[in-house]
């Protein structure tokens, strides 16, 4: 299988129709059923910060009574005119500029409520977008490493990124919409009180546009959530397709090509998509709007009879005309807010679904405390191993036992199931069959974090994190970070020092280019940063996968015998493919297909004549 088939199958079958899927329609009921996303919403919300909760729901109280009060002392100015210009009642200009001042202030006050609304909402979505960000990273870390390599997993993982600056919006719309309700409220008595027939209008005027905007938001939900696993393969790409650390082989490899252009076909698809989508949109809306519109000016001509037919005041008309006009708006604003809001209320869904995903590797509910030191070792008795969706066992048939103080290499060719091995080991997968024991003990019987501790592990993919030469090293015992002594000193262990002196900054040398003053090391270098990590705590097991691969023979040379040195007393694994590092092992354990196919000494596999001399010899032949 080639690297993109890989791709592929990580991030879902890609398709060029981007057919539909039935769980992607979204129906009424859905919509309705979300809203009980809402309660678990708020209460989120309102752990954030209590204050700023409660201070945003008072205000918008407050905010949601102006529009009537505007609305009744405009009928009044208009009433005082018109009896001042006719001389007629108890006309009074002292009252009149009273009304305008109380007007004026009702203004002030109302655009001071709006942006003291507006601080609250940006000051509370910074900090629930914080601490959602905060969560989803926690809840990560506690997920199993075998749900990280599933790609149904990663499409929750990626919607729960996007709802962590989406539901902020989300946040405000419901705030809104409780206020446009009160104002509603306020406003609906006026229109009731003078005739229930301007309500029914009001309601043709806006249903059917709701009902339009329901129905497409509905398939622009369905398409983006459709599109999730493309959307992944696109952000991948062009990623791939403009990085520092892909650079070299796209220019190599001339890859620039075949990366814009599949970039251009499924950013293509997309845009066509959307596009069709979009027109049908745009054509049921204008239809839609004639109606509401027909329904508006009903209500308007009703209103101008009745004041041409003396019944109505021209302040009522005032009144009732701007009641109906800002009823509309907020009854449009409440039903296209729903069709939003409860979209967004769905997408929670996606949020909540990703913290109901739970580990399968947990502690029990008394664990043991882990053996300080380790008395027998560890035993893998009948232990097996399949990836999810896999077809073959990574492992299989595992029988041995890793001693206390033993240094236990691993040897076998590529996809042997070696790192399986080491992640069993480590307790980053748990046995599909068989178990591991520790001085007798199932690992599962161990306290997780108590274990993970005592064991030190390189991995042959160790990433580069784009930090400090300090943080780099402290990653191997975080809790070290400000223990300058035991980071010089695990960098002097494993001859990272020596890469250290050269660097400008030193131990404060920001390492790779995506920062400014960062500075990029060779494979080698980042290698000894690495290898310092596994120095960094003061574990019983130490595990070291493929650790000098980017080395020279000189250092390769010089970082083994520091590392026996340094590791006595203490229990080994490594795996590597150099013979002249394996060697070194007090015993050698061989592997073919996930299964142990010898195990000894050097010198006792050699004379078995079996897979490892023949390994043994091959590699000689290539000094010769």
């Amino acid at each position: 299988m080639n690297w993109w088939s890989r791709l592929i199958r990580n991030n879902g079958t890609i398709n060029n129709g981007m057919g539909s899927n039935a769980q992607d329609q979204v129906t009424m009921k859905d919509r309705l059923s979300s809203l009980r996303n809402l309660p678990a919403f708020f209460n989120l919300v309102y752990q954030t910060s209590p204050f700023l909760t409660i201070s945003n729901s008072i205000l918008r109280i407050l905010r949601s009574a102006i529009p009537l009060a505007v609305l009744y002392v405009g009928k009044l100015i208009i009433d005082q005119i018109v009896m001042i210009s006719q001389k007629s009642g108890n006309s009074s200009l002292d009252y009149l500029w009273k009304l305008v001042a109380l007007e004026f202030a009702l203004a002030i006050f109302s655009d001071a409520l709006n942006r003291a609304i507006i601080l609250l909402d940006s000051m509370l979505g910074d900090l629930f977008s914080n601490r959602t960000s905060i969560r989803i990273m926690q809840h990560a870390a506690s997920l199993d490493l075998d749900q990280f390599e599933d790609s149904t997993f990663y499409d929750k993982l990626e919607r729960a990124r996007q709802q962590t600056v989406g539901r902020t919006i989300l946040l405000s719309q419901v705030l809104s919409q409780l206020q446009d309700f009160i104002t509603i409220g306020f406003l609906a008595v006026g229109l009731v009180s003078f005739n229930p027939w301007l309500i029914f209008l009001l309601f043709v005027a806006v249903v059917p546009a709701f009902l339009g905007e329901a129905y497409f938001n509905d398939k622009s939900y369905a398409l983006t959530r459709r599109q999730t696993p493309e959307r992944r393969e696109l952000d991948y790409i062009r990623y791939v397709g403009a990085s520092d650390e892909t650079a070299k082989e796209v220019k190599i490899f001339d890859l620039s090509h075949f990366f814009i252009n599949r970039f251009t076909l499924l950013s293509n698809q997309f845009y066509s998509d959307n596009k069709r989508l979009a027109k049908r949109r745009s054509a049921w809306g204008l239809l839609f709007s004639i109606i509401g519109s027909i329904g508006y000016y009903g209500a308007y001509i009703f209103i101008i009879f009745k004041a041409t037919s003396g019944s109505l005041s021209i302040g009522g008309v005032t009144f009732l005309a701007g009641s109906f006009r800002q009823l509309r708006g907020l009854l449009e604003g409440i039903l296209s807010r729903f069709t939003s809001l409860s979209q967004g209320a769905i997408y929670l869904r996606d949020f909540f679904d990703f913290f109901d995903i739970k580990p399968k590797i947990t502690s029990s509910l008394h664990p043991k405390p882990f053996p300080k030191p380790i008395r027998s070792g560890f035993t893998f008795e009948n232990v097996g191993f399949k990836y999810s969706n896999a077809d073959r066992w990574a492992n299989r048939n595992l029988n041995f036992t890793l001693r206390t103080g033993e240094k236990l290499a691993l040897v076998g060719e590529n996809g042997a199931g070696k790192t399986t091995l080491v992640k069993l080991l480590a307790r980053l997968y748990d046995p599909t069959e068989g178990r591991i024991l520790l001085d007798g003990y199932d690992l599962k019987e161990y306290n997780i974090a108590d274990l993970r501790k005592n064991i030190g592990v390189i991995f042959q993919d160790y990433l580069r994190y784009q930090m400090t030469v300090s943080n780099n090293i402290a990653v191997g015992d975080i809790d070290e970070q400000e223990n300058t002594a035991l980071i010089i000193s695990s960098a002097k262990q494993s001859l990272a020092d020596t890469v250290v002196e050269k660097l400008a900054g030193k131990y404060s040398q920001q390492l790779g280019k995506r920062f400014n003053k960062g500075v990029e090391l060779s494979g080698g270098e980042w290698q000894k940063i690495a290898l310092a990590r596994a120095y960094m705590r003061d574990a019983q097991l130490l595990i070291l996968d493929e650790p000098t691969a980017a080395l020279d023979a000189r250092a390769e040379y010089e970082v083994f015998q520091r590392f026996s040195e340094l590791t006595k007393g203490k229990t080994a694994v490594l795996i590597s493919h150099r013979f002249s590092t394996v060697r070194m092992a007090d015993r050698i354990l061989v592997m073919d297909k996930g299964e142990l196919l010898e195990m000894g000494s050097h010198e006792e596999l050699l004379d078995n004549n079996g897979r490892y001399a023949e390994l043994f010899r091959l590699q000689a032949m290539g000094y010769k």
